[in-house]
C-alpha cells in the first residue's frame, strides 16, 4: 500500500442549534468562547469524534483488526477490554514496546497513530534502581518515551459570528442519597448552557512527507474523507440532542503533488463562510475543490 501521494487540505462547515458543542469544564461547562465571544470547539474534541466515527465504521465493516484499530478510545466506545493506554499498548506491541520497532508496529496497527501521531510516555513497571556509592539513586529503567509525529493536523473550530450563550437554571427533585429520616432531601440547583444558533468551521491538512514516516496511505485519507460528513452521528447527549449538531459541507482540496500547489494558509483563506451557512471559495488556478454535502 503506497503512502499519501498528494497534499490534501480540507474544511468542515457545521451548524449548531440549541446545543452545547464543546463545554469548558473549568467554566461551569459553558460553551467555549474566545475573548471576542466567538464560539470554539477544540481540536481535541473534533479528533475524538473522528476517532469514534472511524472505529464505528471499521467495526461495521469487519475491518477493525486490519490495521484500522483506534488506539485512543473513549470509555463508552471501547472495542476491547483494555482499561488504559498502557494496557492497550502492551497488548498490541507486547515485548516490542519501547524497542526500535515501536513506531513501525504502532503505525501499522492503529489508524489514529499513523494519522494524528502519538506520544508513548509510560512509566517503568520496575522498582527504582539501586543506591550509588555517593548515596544518589540509580535511575535504572525509566520507562518508555517515544513520540510519533502524524501527517494529519486538525485545527480548532470557530464560529463565523460571536455567539449568544443561553443559561438555564435547573433543579433536581429526587434523592441522590438515602436520608436518615426517610424524607426527601432538599432540591438541588444546577445550570445548563446552550448555543441557540451558530455556524462554525474548522480546517485540516494532510502532509505526504510526514505520511512517509507513519505509512499513512491514500486509502486512509479516503476513509477520513468519508467519515467527516457524519461527524456528529451517534454523538448525541443531553448537551447535544440528536439533530442539534449538523455538518453542512466538507470542502476537500487535493493538490497535484506532494509539496502542494499552494500553502495551506492560502488554501484555507480562500474559503469564506457566511453567517447563514452559505460559503464562497476563491479560485486558485489548477486546484479545484470538491464540495461534499453533510450526511
Amino acid at each position: 500500500m503506497t503512502t499519501l501521494q498528494n497534499k490534501i487540505d480540507f474544511a468542515v462547515i457545521l451548524r449548531v442549534k440549541n446545543a452545547n458543542p464543546n463545554g469548558d469544564p473549568l467554566n461551569g461547562n459553558r460553551p467555549r468562547t474566545d475573548y471576542s465571544n466567538f464560539g470554539e470547539m477544540t481540536d481535541v474534541s473534533i479528533k475524538r469524534k473522528i476517532r469514534d466515527r472511524l472505529l464505528e465504521r471499521w467495526i461495521a465493516d469487519g475491518r477493525a483488526d486490519d490495521g484500522n484499530m483506534i488506539f485512543v478510545q473513549s470509555d463508552d466506545r471501547k472495542a476491547d477490554d483494555c482499561k488504559s493506554l498502557r494496557s492497550r499498548a502492551e497488548a498490541g506491541l507486547d515485548k516490542e514496546l519501547g524497542s526500535d520497532k515501536t513506531v513501525t508496529l504502532a503505525c501499522a496497527k492503529w489508524f489514529d497513530v499513523r494519522a494524528f501521531g502519538q506520544l508513548f510516555a509510560l512509566k517503568s513497571n520496575k522498582k527504582a534502581g539501586k543506591k550509588k556509592e555517593d548515596g544518589s539513586e540509580d535511575e535504572g529503567d525509566t520507562g518508555v518515551s517515544i513520540g510519533i509525529r502524524g501527517p494529519v493536523t486538525v485545527q480548532s473550530a470557530f464560529s463565523v459570528e460571536p455567539i449568544d450563550v443561553i443559561s438555564t437554571q435547573i433543579t433536581k427533585s429526587v434523592n441522590g442519597e438515602d436520608t436518615k429520616d426517610g424524607k426527601r432531601s432538599p432540591d438541588t440547583m444546577g445550570m445548563k448552557h446552550r448555543v441557540d444558533h451558530g455556524i462554525y468551521r474548522f480546517y485540516g491538512s494532510m502532509n505526504p512527507q510526514l505520511a512517509e514516516k507513519t505509512r499513512f496511505s491514500d486509502n486512509d485519507a479516503d476513509a477520513m474523507k468519508k467519515v467527516l460528513p457524519k461527524l456528529f452521528e451517534n454523538d448525541e447527549s443531553s448537551a447535544r440532542p440528536a439533530g442539534s449538531m449538523e455538518v453542512i459541507k466538507v470542502i476537500w482540496w487535493k493538490h497535484n503533488c506532494k509539496s502542494g500547489q499552494y500553502s495551506s494558509a492560502k488554501v484555507h483563506r480562500s474559503l469564506t463562510v457566511h453567517p447563514d451557512g452559505t460559503y464562497t471559495i476563491d479560485d486558485l488556478a489548477g486546484l479545484e475543490p470538491e464540495c461534499i454535502d453533510g450526511f
